[in-house]
């Protein structure tokens, strides 16, 4: 008699035991949305009368040939002497000879700097022997800015006669150069707006404004050849310095807004 209650009582355990699990497992889905609840990534245009921008892309290119009116031009001189000291005051007679010939050409101090000095040992390499000291070599670089490209030949010349040993490369600019961009940039602009209407036109489209603009700036720098240090042939002789044209250009990408 006794076993009767204890039995019905283990069932009613076993019984709320699995309905327990039942309900756990009914809720737990609903308990994980609200601790986790689900994103929503809205999509283009979603949640908005405005429609999607349409844009048109072009390149337009402007470009202005020029021809330089300034050059920058670096003369060395180079000396050899058994000892640092006498390397160093030949050097430093040879560049006082060749900036004074500059200067009498009209050429500002303010257009002449010093570019690089060295000085360095000279070793003489015997075969199967220690390399000994021969002497010291001094080397002094001035940079020129030349205004007056008329004067270009006679400085070259001219440096070389005074004790330059080396004339290295010639470049050449403009000293305006903000203006040929200038106007480069506004014919660039102009052909990339000629070229959107034209698209726009076929297209059947109406440009109503600009999304976008951005430029590349195209400005190359002159080169002339690299001139040695070498004897004038003649008197009358007159070191030829061509400085050509060279073309700034400048790319605009626009784009255009269209409807």
């Amino acid at each position: 008699m006794s076993s009767s209650p204890s039995r019905s009582t283990a069932g009613w355990i076993t019984i709320i035991a699995v309905g327990a699990l039942v309900v756990g497992l009914l809720a737990g889905p609903a308990l994980a949305a609200m601790v986790n609840p689900p994103t929503y990534t809205p999509t283009a245009g979603a949640g908005t009368d405005q429609p999607a921008e349409h844009t048109l892309s072009v390149t337009g290119e402007g470009k202005v040939t020029l021809t330089p009116d300034i050059a920058t031009v670096q003369l060395g001189v180079i000396t050899e002497k058994p000892s640092a000291k006498a390397a160093r005051q030949a050097a430093a007679t040879a560049m006082t000879n060749v900036v004074d010939a500059i200067r009498k050409l009209g050429i500002e101090d303010k257009d002449i700097a010093t570019a690089s000095i060295s000085l360095s040992p000279v070793y003489n390499y015997p075969n199967n022997a220690t390399p000994t000291i021969r002497g010291y070599q001094l080397q002094n670089t001035v940079t020129v800015t030349v205004r007056n490209l008329d004067q270009l030949g006679d400085l070259l010349d001219n440096s070389v006669v005074a004790g330059a040993t080396t004339i290295n490369g010639i470049s050449f600019d403009v000293a305006d150069r903000a203006a040929a961009e200038s106007q480069a940039r506004e014919a660039a602009v102009k052909d990339a707006r000629a070229k959107a209407d034209t698209l726009a036109s076929g297209l059947g489209v109406r440009i109503t404004g600009v999304a976008s603009v951005s430029e590349q700036v195209s400005t190359p720098v002159w080169y002339g050849r690299n001139v040695a240090g070498e004897a004038i042939a003649g008197a009358d002789a007159q070191t030829p310095v061509m400085p050509g044209t060279t073309d700034v250009t400048i790319d605009v990408n626009v784009s255009y807004l269209i409807n």
